[in-house]
């Protein structure tokens, strides 16, 4: 997801305002914040000893991961900050204002700021030594008294080896925050329907998922489930395929809530014959054989999660780790466009009907896509 991110200068201020609305922490609550800054640092740490560790086979995945880790480590820190009514354009331009940093004069593509500032660090350390600053540092932000005249001089400080640690690390800045903000928001900010991607609108009625449907799921005494879709039967009849049954036979609940709410199901696709042939590269990169794996791959992997957690009976959200897992394992796709927040609503909305549709052993599935709505409906 973070290749299609668009990467711009922005102003640490528009960051600022960019993440405000996505932080959902009480204004008097600090140690969780602490925490998370904490974690994040660690994650770099991390991410930075794979590559130490693996080399080559850690390489390409490197700056993805150590971008992300510094996007949260900023937005966290941003966190703190903003309990102690600080502005983080403020210490950042105040930390640039002390020595040992080089400065140059250069020209930019804003025409609204015609000249910038380029600044970097004197004597940089190597990366594995400023890291080991860096969490140090944190370490005493884990300390902080309420007292902002106490608390300034280690955000200070910190801003101080978090710039060398960008440098250090060989990152772009405006990667690492772009990125953040597209994540955050993806995934704590709701998004409007028309903002929302759709992947086949442009192809032939016969090409796209429909619009509405109602799948009929039903149990025969040999405890396979059967699909009937406008009174033709789809696919093959399911069974559990495991010792303890778990009712994975109606999993393909979960493939109509990703066609409703996601619009995107190269399973369901299948299924139906609504693969879009009239475009063979779009046919064969995303509606056929790998993108059926990733689909039922995705399917399988948080119906593992799902029966440990009562398949989120009770549950109003996901928690983060999993929608990451999942994000990565689309790149490359289409419905890597969809954000957090989207792909949440479609696991609960799905999870719901599919709850409804084990405990009474069947039912009907009702999809909507121009709502991106999933409901159980009896037979």
């Amino acid at each position: 997801m973070r290749n299609s991110i668009t990467v711009s200068p922005i102003l640490l201020s528009e960051y600022e305002q960019a993440v405000k609305s996505t932080d959902l922490f009480l204004e008097s609550e600090i140690i969780p914040i602490q925490m998370g800054l904490f974690g994040e640092v660690g994650s770099v740490m991390t991410a930075s000893k794979k590559l130490y560790r693996e080399e080559n086979a850690f390489s390409v995945g490197y700056m993805d991961d150590v971008e992300e880790e510094l996007g949260d480590t900023l937005w966290y820190f941003t966190a703190l900050c903003r309990r102690f009514k600080f502005s983080l354009a403020d210490l950042f331009s105040e930390v640039l204002g002390s020595g040992n940093y080089s400065v140059h004069i250069a020209t930019n593509s804003d025409p609204n700021y015609p000249v910038s500032q380029v600044i970097s660090v004197n004597n940089l350390k190597q990366h594995h030594t400023v890291l080991l600053k860096l969490g140090e540092h944190t370490a005493h932000l884990l300390c902080i008294e309420i007292e902002p005249k106490k608390v300034k001089p280690l955000l200070l400080e910190f801003i101080r080896i978090y710039i060398e640690a960008l440098q250090a690390l060989e990152v772009s800045f405006s990667s690492v925050i772009n990125g953040n903000i597209a994540k955050v928001k993806g995934r704590f900010i709701k998004p409007s329907l028309e903002d929302l991607p759709d992947f086949d609108s442009t192809f032939p009625l016969e090409e796209q998922l429909p619009r509405t449907f109602e799948i009929e799921i039903t149990q025969r005494p040999n405890g396979r489930s059967y699909l009937r879709w406008n009174g033709v039967f789809l696919g093959d009849p399911l069974s559990d395929n495991i010792v303890d049954q778990d009712g994975y036979r109606f999993h393909d609940v979960f493939h109509f809530a990703n066609a409703a709410i996601l619009h995107w199901s190269p399973t369901f696709r299948s299924l139906i014959k609504h693969k879009r042939k009239s475009d063979p590269k779009v046919d064969e990169t995303q509606d056929s054989g790998r993108a059926i794996v990733v689909d039922e791959g995705v399917s399988a992997y948080i119906f593992s999660q799902a029966k440990t957690l009562n398949f989120f009976e009770g549950h109003t959200s996901v928690s983060f780790d999993m929608l990451e897992d999942v994000s990565n394992f689309v790149r490359g796709y289409e419905v890597e466009q969809c954000p957090l927040n989207l792909w949440e609503n479609a696991i609960l909305q799905g999870y719901e009907v599919f709850r409804h549709i084990l405990k009474h052993n069947g039912g009907i599935v009702v999809g909507n896509r121009d709502k991106r709505t999933l409901e159980y409906k009896s037979l």
